[in-house]
């Protein structure tokens, strides 16, 4: 049973940064941010108050690592691996959301129909 709660959207978002990391290796924030964004045609906006905080709490967690170096732009930014404890963390973060992906669609059939 998944119950309904703030932890769900926080695993909602270290679900999206892990899949981002585990597709296009190491990243910095703002880069974690504005690919989610894009995949996800400007549907999903991730704002830092939220992103970093998940991202310390992910490396407190061991899903990531990091480690300073310089941006595209020539900037200082901590870039953000996944770790193999974090691909496993992924693997279960997906079922989780598949799980509650197809139980919402349940619900939503059966509402049609009731």
């Amino acid at each position: 049973m998944i119950r309904a709660s703030n932890d769900n959207l926080q695993g909602a978002l270290a679900l999206l940064v892990l899949r981002t990391l585990a597709i296009n290796g190491p990243m910095h924030g703002w880069g974690i941010t504005l690919h989610i964004q894009a995949v996800s045609q400007n549907v999903l906006q991730i704002e830092e108050g939220s992103l970093y905080p998940a991202l310390h709490r992910m490396e407190r967690e061991g899903w990531i690592s990091a480690e300073w170096g310089f941006s595209e732009n020539n900037r200082r930014a901590r870039f953000y691996r996944i770790t193999s404890l974090g691909r496993r963390q992924l693997e279960a973060e997906q079922q989780k959301w598949e799980t509650v992906a197809h139980a919402i669609g349940l619900v939503l059939r059966g509402a049609a129909t009731a």
